[in-house]
């Protein structure tokens, strides 16, 4: 059973959150709304959501601690206990299953000498199994912060999290630059991002999801869709790429 009352965060800290969960609040015309981002801006202090991080959203919002935590235990993107500066998670979902994410999961286990959910002893990375990312054509995908590292394997993920370990930059494959667990959190609680660049940097979808598209809409164009897997000596289906127009 969860110790009662919470203790309450610093005199400090509680004016800076309060502030900038008044800001929040504002945003609503039922402030019980908020009690979403509010949750990211308390992870974004503590780095998950505390016993005091409920505590504080209940009484800004008019809430019982037991409604703020059925929510905050209801959704994955809140952490429940102390955690690394790097959530890595790798996609399990099929299609990233099929391509080598079970493996990649499998491999940093073994690598980092954690399991699900578990953090590193220096603190930096916890590693997590998430489900689909959205992004199957550029499967097998491992997220950082929840930003994007695409077609991975096993070797490139391990470089991956060492690199991260030993505070070396790292740059996502598409998307905003990446940052901490706790920035990511404060933006996700609605506040912008103010470093340089990292509103504009952005990524789209893949060549296969737009190839797809374009012949939805009847156009057509350069480019391959598949490759078959047949050999050049069936007669019935030779080898050679397959254009979006069909032809071989």
């Amino acid at each position: 059973m969860p110790q009662l009352p919470a203790p309450d965060f610093p005199a400090d800290v509680r004016a800076r959150l309060e502030a900038d969960a008044r800001e929040v609040i504002a945003r609503y015309p039922d402030g019980r709304s908020a009690l979403l981002p509010l949750l990211h801006l308390v992870q974004s202090e503590e780095g998950y959501v505390s016993r005091t991080g409920i505590r504080f959203c209940a009484e800004l919002l008019g809430l019982t601690t037991a409604e703020v935590t059925a929510v905050s235990t209801f959704y994955t993107m809140y952490r429940r206990k102390p955690s690394g500066d790097y959530q890595v998670g790798v996609c399990t979902n099929t299609l990233c299953a099929v391509m080598g994410g079970d493996a990649i999961f499998d491999d940093l286990k073994e690598h980092l000498g954690v399991g699900n959910g578990e953090t590193t002893e220096d603190g930096k990375v916890t590693l997590e199994h998430i489900e689909c990312n959205a992004a199957c054509d550029f499967a097998p995908v491992v997220m950082v912060n929840w930003e994007f590292f695409d077609n991975q394997t096993p070797d490139s993920a391990r470089h991956l999290v060492d690199d991260l370990r030993e505070g070396r930059e790292v740059e996502p494959t598409r998307g905003a630059p990446l940052c901490t667990y706790k920035e990511t959190a404060r933006i996700l609680a609605g506040f912008p991002d103010e470093r340089p660049g990292a509103v504009e940097a952005t990524g789209g979808a893949g060549h296969a999801s737009l190839a797809g598209l374009r012949l939805a809409k009847g156009e057509s164009g350069p480019g391959r869709v598949v490759s078959p897997r047949s050999s050049a000596s069936d007669p019935q289906h030779p080898a050679g790429p397959v254009t979006e127009e069909g032809e071989e």
